[in-house]
């Protein structure tokens, strides 16, 4: 049988554990500012660069259906940009095949083709186990709204987290994607 010390003492082990284990999730939870593109270009592309500022992380390929959205994301970009929006585009490869060639098969599509002027990082993996650090982050915290497909949207706050979620159907000049844009700017 249990005394009342015996049970105290269970009840504040149990209660000192669940605060203890809610303060540590709470002070490890870390926003994307803290991720870290390789650039097509070459230099690393650090998202703390851009902290206290909206961020729209796109993944794209230059082989796929889509990918004329690169010039609707340089209009955001051209749009936004002054009042603290950042675009950056992330290739891959992950579907269809779709981002097979290279750094200059890249920057043919991206900038030459369509114009880009927001950074672009390297390709890298957006899905599964060995998915950049960032996806992995976004696939946590958003289980249910992880890419499906090329150009799938990320807007992340001012404050470092995800803010809204838009498949690769939503064209970038769509009134959902601009609305959460003007949101994320507006907030302090």
């Amino acid at each position: 049988m249990l005394n009342r010390r015996t049970m105290l003492a269970a009840l504040v082990a149990t209660t000192s554990s669940v605060a203890r284990a809610r303060a540590d999730s709470g002070m490890s939870r870390i926003s994307a500012f803290a991720f870290t593109f390789p650039a097509l270009s070459g230099e690393d592309i650090r998202l703390a660069a851009f902290t206290g500022r909206p961020l729209l992380v796109v993944n794209t390929a230059s082989l796929c259906g889509y990918t004329p959205q690169y010039a609707g994301l340089q209009d955001l970009w051209t749009e936004f940009r002054e009042r603290g929006l950042a675009v950056i585009g992330v290739p891959s490869n992950d579907f269809g095949g779709q981002e097979p060639g290279g750094t200059s098969e890249i920057s043919e599509t991206a900038h030459h083709q369509y114009g880009v002027t927001f950074p672009i990082a390297a390709k890298a993996v957006v899905v599964g186990a060995k998915a950049h650090p960032f996806y992995k982050w976004a696939a946590e915290a958003r289980p249910r709204e992880v890419p499906k497909w090329n150009f799938h949207k990320y807007l992340i706050g001012r404050d470092g987290y995800i803010a809204a979620v838009f498949s690769s159907a939503v064209e970038p000049a769509d009134t959902r994607i601009k609305t959460a844009i003007a949101k994320a700017l507006a907030e302090t």
